[in-house]
C-alpha cells in the first residue's frame, strides 16, 4: 500500500487572483482541505488548502504559493496527494480505491480472473474494471465480490452469470 492517496484534482483556475476551482475525490468533498498540505503526485511541489467556497462543479480554494491566475492554470490537472497517515482509519468493509487498484481477482473456485485496473462511481455504487480477456465490469457489492483480502493481495468475486 502507498503512504499517499490522491484526494482530489485541480480543474483549473477560479477568479483572477490564483484560486484553483478543485475537485475533491474525497467521501465528503470539504475534507480535502483536513489533510495538512497536499503535494503533487511526484511530490516535487506540496500546498497548504483553504477552501474559499463552493462552486460549479466543484470547490473554490487557495492553494499556498499560487498568486495570480497564471499560475492556476498552469496547475490544472495536476492530481493532490495526502499522507495516508493523515486520513481517518476506515471500517472493515470500506476501502480506499487506491488499495483495490492492481489486486488480483479470483472466482470462488480459485481461477484468476484478471487484476482491477480501474474502479469508477457512476452514482448508484462504486464499479470494479476487471482487466481481462474480455474487461470485466463487476458491481462492488458484498453479493457479487464477499472477500477481499489486503494483506494477501487479492480479491475473491463471484460475477452475475458464472454459476451456469
Amino acid at each position: 500500500m502507498s503512504d499517499r492517496i490522491c484526494v482530489g484534482a485541480i480543474a483549473g483556475a477560479f477568479g483572477v487572483r490564483g484560486e484553483v476551482r478543485l475537485k475533491s475525490f474525497t467521501a465528503m468533498p470539504e475534507d480535502i482541505a483536513a489533510y495538512g498540505a497536499l503535494s503533487t503526485e511526484d511530490g516535487a511541489r506540496s500546498f497548504d488548502v483553504a477552501l474559499t467556497r463552493p462552486v460549479t462543479g466543484g470547490l473554490g480554494a487557495r492553494l499556498s504559493g499560487v498568486e495570480t491566475r497564471e499560475q492556476a492554470e498552469a496547475l490544472k490537472g495536476t492530481t493532490l496527494w495526502a499522507l495516508r497517515a493523515a486520513l481517518p482509519a476506515l471500517p472493515d468493509d470500506e476501502f480506499y480505491h487506491a488499495d483495490l487498484i492492481g489486486l488480483e481477482v479470483y472466482d470462488p473456485g480459485g481461477k484468476l480472473l484478471g487484476r482491477v485496473r480501474a474502479i469508477y462511481d457512476h452514482g448508484a455504487g462504486d464499479i470494479l474494471e476487471i482487466a481481462a480477456t474480455p474487461p470485466l465490469l463487476l458491481p462492488f457489492t458484498r453479493e457479487i465480490v464477499p472477500t477481499v483480502d489486503l494483506g494477501a493481495g487479492r480479491i475473491i468475486a463471484d460475477p452475475p452469470g458464472s454459476d451456469e
